[in-house]
């Protein structure tokens, strides 16, 4: 099967979404698929949409000899109609989530939906990373394609720690210890955390922040200030990005995993937290009620709902029967998940079913 992939920038970008596409790209490969990685230049939004008008990003679409084309829907404003015309080939959509799910002023939203629910209806079919994603775009954007859910799985890092470690970390004495792992941009919610942990007392719990800073340097200024006043003196930790071979110690090192993020799709790292018996405390929109089970493996917190969230830690550092409890519960839930392997077979099931 020859395959065409478009996206943004490179695929070892950091980020759950490319992180999904790319163990879908390997997986392919491994079957012995041709697979074409077709990278558009990161731009403003308004310049994205410049490219539908782009001869030469046309020419290129037309030139494609392909079997199937995959898109990363994050790429959507560039590909309402810069392949217009007739195609030889199906376009299948990866949304991973809308951009109309995020927090953006009221006055350009409905501009965002205008434009994104014109390239959903350009494609002939999706891949969606949760059913939370899939009801979005049917209900909300009111557009049904054939379509499949292929859940992100987890089993990224090796050296998970047993279930008896886990249970014993759970009693280990001093703060609880709070990870928070992703980029450092607005929509993954760290200010809010940060409040929150500020109204609680210093001994209560300890952050760990993982993740790229660079993304949008000024939110992460603010972060970096916000962090260093008094009420939060000695409880948090910006370690930035981590490689990837220091991460089994750091999931294995911590206790909770923390993202209150605006929107999740999925929620991948809750789901990593998971593999190494870390339960989530998480954001309550999107994705992340498929996975994580409230008081089972975790809590769903309302994103705006900083006290919920304090509450939350406060709960877990105070009652360490629970902790544990949840812990293995998580690690027995990720047990239950398909893994990048079994995803990336479904996804490839599909894919060629549009050849048949």
């Amino acid at each position: 099967m020859r395959v065409g992939l478009v996206i943004y920038g490179s695929l070892e970008t950091v980020s759950g979404g490319y992180l999904y596409d790319r163990k879908l790209v390997e997986y392919l490969r491994a079957c012995g698929d041709t697979v074409e990685v077709i990278s558009l230049p990161w731009r403003s939004y308004p310049r994205h949409l410049g490219d539908n008008f782009s001869p030469e990003l046309q020419r290129r679409f037309r030139e494609l000899r392909l079997d199937i084309l995959l898109e990363d829907e994050l790429n959507h404003p560039s590909l309402i109609w810069s392949r217009r015309g007739e195609k030889a080939y199906p376009v299948v959509s990866i949304v991973h989530h809308l951009r109309t799910s995020e927090q953006h002023p009221g006055w350009i939203k409905p501009f965002y939906r205008i434009v994104e629910r014109a390239y959903l209806r350009s494609v002939d079919g999706f891949v969606f990373n949760s059913q939370a994603t899939r009801i979005m775009v049917e209900d909300q954007m009111r557009i049904t394609r054939p379509n499949i859910v292929a859940y992100p799985a987890g089993n990224a890092y090796p050296g998970a720690p047993s279930s008896g470690d886990v249970r014993a970390r759970a009693f280990q004495p001093g703060p609880l210890r709070l990870l928070f792992l992703g980029n450092v941009i607005p929509r993954k919610g760290l200010h809010r955390l940060l409040e929150a942990i500020a109204r609680l007392p210093g001994d209560v719990c300890q952050l760990s922040v993982v993740g790229r800073c660079d993304i949008d340097p000024r939110y992460s200024a603010q972060i970096v200030q916000r962090a260093g006043q008094p009420d939060l003196s000695g409880k948090v930790s910006l370690m930035g990005r981590l490689p990837d071979s220091w991460m089994p110690a750091v999931l294995a090192s911590h206790q909770v995993v923390v993202v209150p993020s605006d929107y999740e799709g999925f929620g991948i790292v809750y789901l990593e937290g998971f593999a190494f018996g870390l339960p989530a405390i998480a954001s309550a929109q999107g994705g992340a009620v498929e996975l994580v089970e409230q008081d089972k493996t975790g809590y769903l917190v309302d994103p705006e709902d900083m006290a919920g969230l304090a509450e939350a830690v406060a709960q877990l550092a105070a009652d360490r029967e629970r902790l544990a409890y949840m812990s293995q519960a998580a690690q027995i839930r990720f047990a239950a998940h398909p893994t990048w392997e079994e995803t990336g077979e479904k996804i490839r099931d599909f894919l060629v079913s549009f050849g048949t």
